[in-house]
């Protein structure tokens, strides 16, 4: 369906595509330590990954963004998506992929140190928010689990409030 029939309206709810990775190595998660120069999440735990180009789909934009960030590559597995209420009509959506890494070691990135950090010992780092509890959600997950879909967003105290739908 062309563009001109799909509906499109600004003033509906529209969302930013962004991947989010978690690439694992035994019982060892990949992990980025923000940069202290960074705007954002600064001397702090998250995934790799970022935007959705134009003209990508988010598996490609994934090993994209995997690649240059990382300099790994590995097949990826689409564990869930995580919608991240921003505004009243916007919002970001986060489609999480993980994938395991066998070999090799990650390139430096100007993103932040890139750390195998243990599943068993990740309450001892600076994670992003919601980073533990999507970590948490994924590791209780069996091969073969359908993806998981979340929402998140802060409540009237600015607490971080994690939902996944049922």
């Amino acid at each position: 369906m062309p563009g001109s029939e799909q509906g499109v309206r600004y003033d509906r709810y529209m969302c930013i595509p962004r991947t989010l990775i978690f690439l694992t190595r035994g019982e060892k998660v990949l992990l980025l330590k923000g940069a202290a120069t960074k705007r954002i999440w600064a001397n702090k735990y998250n995934g790799v990954g970022g935007h959705v180009e134009h003209g990508e789909d988010v598996l490609s934009a994934a090993k994209r963004e995997l690649d240059e960030e990382t300099g790994l590559s590995t097949d990826l597995n689409l564990v869930g998506t995580l919608m991240v209420d921003i505004e009243p009509n916007a919002g970001i959506c986060i489609y999480i992929f993980t994938g395991e890494s066998t070999a090799g070691e990650p390139r430096p990135s100007e993103e932040g140190a890139l750390e195998w950090l243990p599943f068993d010992e990740l309450d001892e780092y600076p994670l992003v928010a919601d980073v533990a509890i999507l970590l948490a959600r994924i590791h209780a997950m069996s091969a073969g689990d359908p993806p998981f879909s979340a929402r998140s967003f802060y409540d009237d105290d600015d607490k971080l409030i994690v939902t996944f739908g049922e």
